[in-house]
């Protein structure tokens, strides 16, 4: 019986982005590569007709009519119904510099960061001579117990993110920003207290029971997606039934991204670190062999009053969306 998609060997590695680690006036040649495969179950629309791709069409959802690329224009919502547009060189303007490094800030201990801020992962790999330095910080970042918090640009968009020590390697996991967390305070939870909470100690005590009753190792394969599996099971007898069709799907682009990092002699970067106090390295050092830092984002002119109606900053805020 042919193999079905869900069979088929997982395609190796594919580079992602190339730049470096830096910290201090150290830096780490790295390569990034996804750490999680989608599994999930992706269907597609087709003509039932001719078995082609169906896409989206840009339609005015107001006349229900077509639009061509050209007659679209981008606009900010600042206010109910109301728009600031803006123009693609703006937009190009406003994106950050691309510097192909990770910029470590800071280094926090590795359980201070909440679960809910990871967002997304990366292995990172060392590239061009920089297994050592790489190896030197997987190190010592596991023996100090500390993780890295740094700032990366990746396909022009600036995030924050974590590098951690992960078993061989280190792990660039992509954070959300602080502001995009909702506080717990907006919830209806129970008191923090047990007792206020009504809990008493017999229900606590075979609660625990209970839970050291289930407990076990965390092994990732003893769970599976249910749902895929069924929709899988479908598909192998339509295969083997000869209920398929044939769809050209177009070929993935590979990202070749270029590296512009260097590495100097290991001892003598960092001891020029540490004499000139660790990240607070002045500008003209901290540049040598890399591209300079993203610039940060100059703060935002408050918006001019409306004549017709007037609203708080905090409503602003909350409505602020894009188009």
């Amino acid at each position: 019986m042919p193999a079905s998609k869900h069979s088929r060997k997982t395609p190796a590695p594919r580079v992602l982005w190339k730049g470096a680690i830096s910290f201090g006036l150290v830096h780490i040649p790295v390569a990034l590569y996804s750490a999680t495969v989608d599994h999930a179950i992706d269907f597609n629309w087709l003509d039932k007709r001719t078995m082609d791709p169906v896409g989206y069409k840009r339609v005015n959802k107001k006349t229900g009519k077509e639009i061509a690329r050209e007659q679209i224009v981008k606009g900010i919502e600042y206010e109910d119904d109301q728009y600031v547009v803006l123009s693609d060189e703006e937009i190009a303007a406003a994106y950050p510099k691309t510097t192909q490094t990770v910029e470590i800030e800071a280094f926090v201990p590795a359980d201070s960061i909440p679960f809910v801020y990871l967002e997304r992962p990366y292995y990172v790999a060392p590239i061009n001579r920089g297994a050592k330095v790489y190896a030197l910080l997987r190190e010592t970042l596991q023996r100090a117990g500390r993780v890295g918090i740094a700032r990366v640009v990746i396909q022009t968009k600036q995030h924050l993110a974590v590098l951690v020590p992960t078993g061989p390697g280190l792990v660039l996991n992509l954070l959300r920003w602080g502001a995009d967390i909702r506080p717990w305070k907006d919830l209806p939870l129970p008191s923090e207290s047990a007792k206020k909470a009504g809990l008493t100690e017999r229900e606590l005590k075979m609660a625990k029971e209970l839970v050291d009753d289930m407990s076990a190792d965390w092994d990732p394969d003893d769970y599976k997606d249910s749902f895929k599996d069924e929709i899988m099971r479908l598909v192998d007898e339509k295969v083997e039934a000869g209920q398929t069709e044939e769809v050209t799907q177009p070929e993935p682009e590979e990202d070749t991204g270029k590296s512009s990092a260097k590495i100097l002699d290991l001892t003598e970067l960092l001891q020029r670190s540490l004499r000139k106090g660790g990240g607070k390295a002045d500008a003209d050092d901290k540049g040598k062999g890399r591209d300079e830092p993203a610039e940060k984002p100059k703060a935002r002119k408050p918006a001019a009053k409306g004549a017709a109606r007037k609203r708080t900053p905090a409503k602003t805020a909350a409505r602020r969306k894009a188009a």
